[in-house]
C-alpha cells in the first residue's frame, strides 16, 4: 500500500515576514500590495480569526480588523525558503514533486512511516528553516492533501484505508479535488451540498455534466486516485541569443531586445512557466562577454514587461563597444499558474 504524503507551509508567506521580524508575531498580519485596493496572498492565523482570507481586497479586510498589519510581497525570499524546505525535503526521499512554492507531495511508501516518524520531520523543518507545515499522510495524493489540510496550523493527520468512507461522506463537495467554482455551483443548483448527496450519482451522469473531469470527480469521492508523484525536472532558465556583424547602433541593438522579449514570452507562455531573474549578455568585437542580471519581487512572462526591463539594464551597462552578440535570458523560473494573482 502506497504511503503518499502532503506537506503544506502554514501561512507560508505572512510566516517569512514574522520569522524576519518578531515584533509582527501575534499580530494580525497579511502580505498583500500597497493599495486598499490590492489583493490579499496571505493572511496569518490571528487574522484569519477576523475573518481575513487570501484574495480578499485589502479595505475589506481593513474594515474587518482595523489593526491589520499589511507588508509587501518579498518574492524573493520566499523563495530562498521555499528552496530550504524543499531541499530539507528532498533528504527524505528522491520521489519528491513541488507542486507550488508552499507545498510538495513526497512518496514514502519504502519507508512506511509512521505518526512519530511525521513528527519528527515536522520539528525538523521548523528548527532547521523556522517555519511550521501541516502534514497529511494516506495511500494518494488527494487523501494526502485532505489529511494536511485537517487540522492546520502545524497539525498531522494520517488517513487509513479504512476511515476513507467515513471522512468523506461528510464532506463539503468543494473539498473535492477537481470541483471548482463553476462545478460547485452547478451541483449546488441540483441540491447536492455534501459527497453523500454526490456519492449516488451514476459515473455518465456526472461525466455528461462535467466532461472528463466527471470521471475523475467520481473516482475521488470514492478515494480513488492513480495519480503518481511526478519527480520532473524543471528547465532552469529560457532565453535566446544572435551574432552579427558588429554594431554600436543603439536603435538596432535595442530592436534585438525587442524581438528577443517577444520570443522568450512565447516560449515561457507555452511552457506555462514565468521567471523571475533577466539577464542581459553582451559579446563585443574584441570577444569580451560582459552580462548584468536583475532579480525581481514579480515574475516576468509578458512581453512589454520583458522589453521594458531588458531596456532598462541594457542601457544601465552598455559602454557604446562595437557589439558582435546579444542575449536575452528569463531564469528563476516558476509556474505560471500558481502566480497568477493580481496586485494593483
Amino acid at each position: 500500500m502506497r504511503a503518499i504524503v502532503h506537506v503544506d507551509l502554514d501561512a507560508f508567506y505572512a510566516s517569512c515576514e514574522e520569522l524576519d521580524n518578531i515584533s509582527l508575531r501575534g499580530k494580525a498580519l497579511a502580505v498583500a500590495g500597497k493599495s486598499d485596493r490590492a489583493i490579499i496572498t496571505t493572511a496569518n492565523y490571528k487574522a484569519r480569526e477576523y475573518g481575513i482570507h487570501s484574495a480578499m481586497p485589502v479595505f475589506i479586510a481593513k474594515n474587518l480588523c482595523e489593526n491589520l498589519i499589511i507588508v509587501p510581497m518579498r518574492r524573493k525570499r520566499y523563495l530562498e525558503k521555499s528552496k530550504e524546505v524543499f531541499d530539507l525535503l528532498s533528504t527524505y526521499t528522491d520521489i519528491i514533486e513541488k507542486v507550488s512554492i508552499d507545498e510538495s507531495y513526497l512518496d514514502l511508501t519504502d519507508i512506511n512511516p509512521d505518526y512519530k516518524f511525521l513528527k519528527e520531520m515536522q520539528d525538523n523543518i521548523l528548527k532547521k528553516t523556522g517555519l511550521s507545515v501541516s502534514i497529511g499522510m494516506s495511500t494518494n495524493k488527494f487523501l494526502a492533501k485532505l489529511a494536511s489540510d485537517w487540522n492546520k496550523p502545524r497539525g498531522i493527520k494520517i488517513i487509513s484505508k479504512d476511515e476513507v468512507p467515513d471522512i468523506l461522506m461528510d464532506l463539503d463537495i468543494r473539498k473535492i479535488h477537481g470541483i471548482g467554482k463553476k462545478s460547485e455551483d452547478k451541483l449546488r443548483n441540483l441540491g447536492i451540498d455534501k459527497v453523500c448527496d454526490l456519492y449516488n450519482l451514476e459515473e455518465d451522469f456526472l461525466i455528461n455534466l462535467f466532461g472528463k473531469s466527471g470521471e475523475d470527480i467520481y473516482k475521488r469521492i470514492r478515494g480513488i486516485d492513480d495519480r503518481e508523484v511526478q519527480t520532473k525536472i524543471k528547465r532552469k532558465s529560457l532565453g535566446t541569443e544572435n551574432t552579427f556583424f558588429p554594431t554600436d547602433n543603439r536603435i538596432d541593438l535595442e530592436n534585438y531586445i525587442k524581438i528577443f522579449s517577444g520570443e522568450v514570452s512565447q516560449d515561457l507562455i507555452k511552457r506555462n512557466l514565468l521567471g523571475f531573474t533577466l539577464t542581459i549578455k553582451l559579446k563585443n568585437d574584441k570577444f569580451k562577454i560582459r552580462t548584468k542580471s536583475r532579480t525581481y519581487e514579480y515574475g516576468l512572462y509578458k512581453k512589454e514587461d520583458i522589453y521594458r526591463e531588458g531596456l532598462i539594464l541594457f542601457r544601465e551597462f552598455y559602454n557604446d563597444d562595437k557589439i558582435r552578440l546579444i542575449g536575452l535570458t528569463v531564469s528563476n523560473l516558476s509556474d505560471l499558474k500558481i502566480h497568477q494573482l493580481t496586485f494593483l
